[in-house]
């Protein structure tokens, strides 16, 4: 067997979590394929120093965790509008592009299908990915994120996390106390929802998009609980409510085009892949939503405008006229 063959066959099952847990670290499908493709080369150059004091997963999470400390640092954290501002009162008022903000992103469904077989892998990859949770991590400092993912979502025990990060024990209890802390000020309601069984997610986006297809106020709010939120990035303006989350869409978004709509999933989450009609009757990429889907309706709608993540979820940029 072969240096390389070796190596690809201790690390390779571990990609897919390792993904993950960039992208939960760094809230962009982007920036975390390319910090696992440096921990993977990180890795391989030394490899042959690895003596075996940890395993294999460990000594990966090791690297890709510096990776991702030095990539936070040097760009900040990435929000949704909701972390910048207060929602928009008016529903009719013009709605303006952002500047040039670093946007959390959503991560395509079809980059966790996990290659290995191994429930725990595959339980690893697709745990607490959640785009609120995601979100609301970005408040947190990169140390105290890579310990709350750890301990809450990958349930590390506090020396191995210790261990990882070259501290003590204590510490990392304390920077997880503080996490926790933290994390329920700003989402204090995000371990509380509830999630209906995937048949119904299913069916709450079939109707989601029919109603857009249809141009259907009535039937999307139908679909909306009470304090349902709105967020659109790269604009500012988010809604929250009911009455202004449908009052936009039947004032600024169904008269202006037609749409099409394709199922798809981003985060663990139902998702929509939105193509707006043009001139010629085809059918251009327009945007991605994200569903939030509780027992009691839609709580939140996270719709990119940003046709160039169509490849990533292996969706076409146009669709045929009807």
């Amino acid at each position: 067997m072969t240096a390389s063959t070796d190596f690809i066959s201790e690390t390779g099952q571990f990609r897919t979590e390792l993904l993950a847990y960039c992208y939960r670290m760094l809230g962009s499908a982007d920036e975390a394929e390319d910090l696992v493709q440096e921990t993977y080369l990180r890795a391989w150059r030394s490899y042959d120093g690895f003596e075996g004091r940890s395993s294999v997963r460990t000594w990966l999470y090791r690297i890709a965790t510096n990776a991702c400390l030095t990539a936070i640092d040097r760009r900040g954290r990435r929000p949704l509008p909701s972390g910048l501002g207060a929602p928009g009162d008016d529903s009719a008022a013009p709605v303006p592009a952002g500047p040039e903000v670093p946007w959390l992103q959503p991560l395509p469904g079809a980059l966790l299908l996990a290659e290995a077989a191994d429930p725990a892998v595959v339980a690893a990859s697709r745990a607490g990915l959640r785009l609120a949770l995601v979100a609301a991590w970005q408040y947190l400092s990169a140390r105290q994120r890579a310990v709350l993912i750890l301990r809450d979502v990958l349930d590390w025990p506090a020396a191995q996390v210790a261990d990882l990060l070259g501290t003590s024990t204590a510490a990392v209890n304390s920077a997880l106390r503080r996490a926790r802390a933290q994390l329920a000020d700003v989402l204090p309601a995000e371990n509380a929802v509830t999630e209906p069984a995937e048949p119904a997610q299913r069916a709450m986006l079939d109707q989601f998009m029919a109603a857009f297809v249809h141009a259907d106020v009535a039937a999307l709010a139908r679909l909306l609980r009470d304090d349902v939120v709105l967020e659109m990035p790269p604009l500012l303006t988010w809604f929250a409510g009911r009455d202004d989350v449908t009052g936009f869409f039947a004032r600024q978004v169904f008269p202006q085009t037609q749409f099409r709509m394709l199922a798809t999933a981003a985060n663990g989450q139902p998702a929509a892949a939105a193509y707006h009609r043009d001139g010629r009757g085809r059918y251009q990429a327009h945007a991605i939503t994200v569903l939030t889907v509780t027992a009691t309706g839609i709580a939140r709608i996270d719709t990119f405008l940003d046709p160039a993540l169509f490849p990533k979820f292996g969706l076409p940029q146009q669709l045929p006229a009807e």
